[in-house]
């Protein structure tokens, strides 16, 4: 007979849900863990090979803390699984020398005693020739950045907690939830109805659906990214090329060395700006969205500007301020809600899954959320 009565339910199985379900069924915690996909898959945020880590953090210095907790359990997840999943290649934040990434990115770096190098664009060329940036450009270089192999890091998050007890069930997604007369959560799915003293919403791009508080405030984005063939491919290759974030007049680009997969890539935020209900966006890239990603690696990385290889589209669902939600859900404190991450949060999902274990067992995380409370919108 299936089991039907949890400690804690998690809805939504990605980086997230993943890690906050391996945290609470290592302690001990009886998990369900739900997804309406399959588990891992590539309908979220969190596919696309690999995305980049870092802790010169140019959008705000309270999220290095966090950062450097997420840095330790990535490496406590890899040990565990056995495979390496964090990559460090050094971290580039670029843009005009008076720009906001570098005058955040320093901040941050002197705030929390980083070290850092402050560099001219002409210094950049020359020390990593698959950069090209122009004249007035300068970048903030912190050795500890690189990259966690995303996908791999959701199947390794998953497989550990069901070693460790959790039941995971994909294409199940929770219709409604209901506070039960004792206390606690029922939570219905298409297939059935389960029980729980807590249940934590890590559903992305539809957290919306489930938290009306959050409907006007966490707005899915269509993302796309790509990868090119370089023309010199020693220039981009793993050793030679640092993760970077490139702002500029033509956007806000954010690159990788060739890692995984064939081909150089690249993406650049907020895209084409492309907003809406999840299930509404286009999965397919275009001619569009490759012509937006070309335009950044030919006017910074011309050596990169070869034939497209590849593209994939993820969904970013992005707050006002850009910052995150993580909080019990007012008026309602058995519900523990985890998104949006504003297209800056998997390199977190580690550190964020304990801190929804915490959350999930009324333990006191060990960082101030205060930033990050539902209500801040209203």
């Amino acid at each position: 007979m299936s089991q039907t009565s949890f400690d804690v339910i998690v809805a939504g199985v990605g980086a997230m849900g993943a890690q906050t379900c391996w945290h609470l069924a290592n302690r001990g915690q009886r998990v369900l863990g739900l997804d309406r996909y399959d588990i891992p898959n590539s309908m979220g945020s969190s596919h696309g090979v690999h995305r980049i880590i870092r802790l010169a953090y140019f959008e705000h210095p309270l999220y290095v803390p966090i950062l450097r907790r997420a840095y330790d359990l990535w490496r406590q997840t890899e040990q565990l699984f056995g495979e390496q999943l964090l990559f460090v290649t050094g971290s580039l934040d670029i843009g005009a020398a008076d720009a906001p990434v570098i005058k955040g990115s320093l901040e941050s770096c002197k705030l929390h005693n980083l070290a850092y190098e402050l560099l001219d664009g002409e210094t950049v060329n020359a020390h990593y020739p698959g950069y090209k940036l122009p004249v007035g450009y300068a970048a903030v270089y912190q050795a500890d950045g690189g990259f966690v192999a995303s996908e791999r890091a959701v199947i390794a998050a998953a497989t550990l907690a069901m070693n460790a007890g959790a039941t995971l069930r994909a294409r199940e997604a929770i219709v409604g939830f209901d506070r039960l007369p004792g206390g606690g959560v029922k939570v219905t799915t298409a297939k059935a109805t389960y029980e729980a003293g807590r249940l934590v919403l890590s559903t992305g791009a539809w957290i919306g659906e489930h938290v009306p508080a959050l409907i006007s405030t966490a707005i899915p984005e269509r993302q796309v990214l790509g990868w090119f063939r370089p023309k010199k491919p020693e220039h981009f290759r793993l050793g030679r090329f640092p993760v970077s974030n490139l702002k500029s007049e033509d956007g806000h680009f954010y690159q990788f060395p060739v890692w995984g997969v064939p081909g150089f890539k690249i993406g650049r935020y907020h895209h084409l700006k492309e907003q809406g209900a999840a299930d509404d966006l286009s999965r397919e890239p275009n001619a569009a969205d490759e012509e937006a990603l070309r335009s950044g690696v030919r006017r910074f990385f011309p050596d990169a500007d070869g034939d497209l290889l590849a593209m994939r589209t993820c969904m970013f669902t992005n707050t006002p301020d850009e910052h995150f939600v993580i909080d019990r859900l007012p008026g309602f404190e058995e519900i523990v809600v985890a998104s949006p991450c504003s297209g800056h949060g998997f390199k977190f999902s580690s550190a964020i899954g304990e801190i929804l274990a915490d959350l999930a067992m009324d333990r006191q995380p060990r960082f101030d959320l205060s930033p990050f409370k539902i209500g801040r919108f209203a």
